[in-house]
């Protein structure tokens, strides 16, 4: 593992920590070479929230879940005065997040570490919190979502944001197409989270930006702290 990564990355001994990671890396063990260029396919709506975003310069952006850091780079791009930093299980993900980074000459500007959502802890980055955090179609694969959309609140500073892309209910989709998709999904260990679209569209407040997808295929999410 790279140093940067080394340095900051948050280490963890409880047995529940220690076979998500390992799930994670089986995983994406060998997808993650191909990651990117699969999924483009049927995660929709990541460029699109990634172009809504309006960060001021030195606002800070974590994205929980990063991957490949393929995001994180795109918004480096477009938002070139930001400051970045993904969080991911998966330590083989975070080798491949590192080397694109490097490739993109992003290293002094994107700080990873490994590490689980709902340890997520700004201390573990230098960091006494965010502007930004950011879940792109990671809810859907985290174990305890609830639990990591928790310790994101508690990561933001006072009127950060929270940012979400992910697969909705699927309801306007039909019946034989979300079959497919459902199975399709369950080979990697991606579950749509149905309940939390229903109590985003339960709860959601005047300012909030939800966007739903044709067929409910997927939903984008914009949230400010009160």
């Amino acid at each position: 593992m790279a140093a940067s990564m080394s340095m900051s990355a948050a280490h963890f001994t409880d047995k529940m920590s220690d076979e998500h990671a390992g799930l994670m890396d089986r995983v994406y063990r060998h997808q993650r070479h191909l990651y990117d260029f699969t999924r483009k396919y049927y995660l929709f709506g990541r460029d699109g929230l990634i172009r809504d975003l309006r960060l001021a310069p030195s606002e800070r952006l974590i994205e929980i879940g990063c991957g490949t850091a393929r995001n994180l780079i795109a918004i480096a791009q477009a938002q070139p005065k930001a400051r970045l930093f993904g969080l991911d299980a998966s330590a083989a993900m975070l080798e491949t997040a590192e080397r694109h980074i490097r490739r993109a000459g992003l290293s002094h500007r994107i700080t990873l570490a490994q590490g689980l959502a709902e340890q997520l802890s700004p201390a573990a980055f230098g960091q006494e919190g965010f502007e930004n955090a950011l879940f792109s179609y990671s809810l859907s694969m985290i174990p305890d979502w609830r639990g990591a959309l928790v310790a994101a609140h508690a990561a933001l500073m006072p009127q950060g944001r929270l940012h979400i892309v992910d697969f909705g209910d699927l309801a306007g989709l039909p019946p034989a197409a979300r079959r497919l998709l459902e199975a399709w999904l369950a080979r990697f260990h991606v579950t749509p989270r149905t309940e939390l679209l229903a109590e985003i569209e339960g709860h959601a407040r005047e300012g909030d930006r939800l966007r739903l997808l044709p067929g409910r295929y997927a939903f984008t999410f914009c949230e400010q702290q009160m």
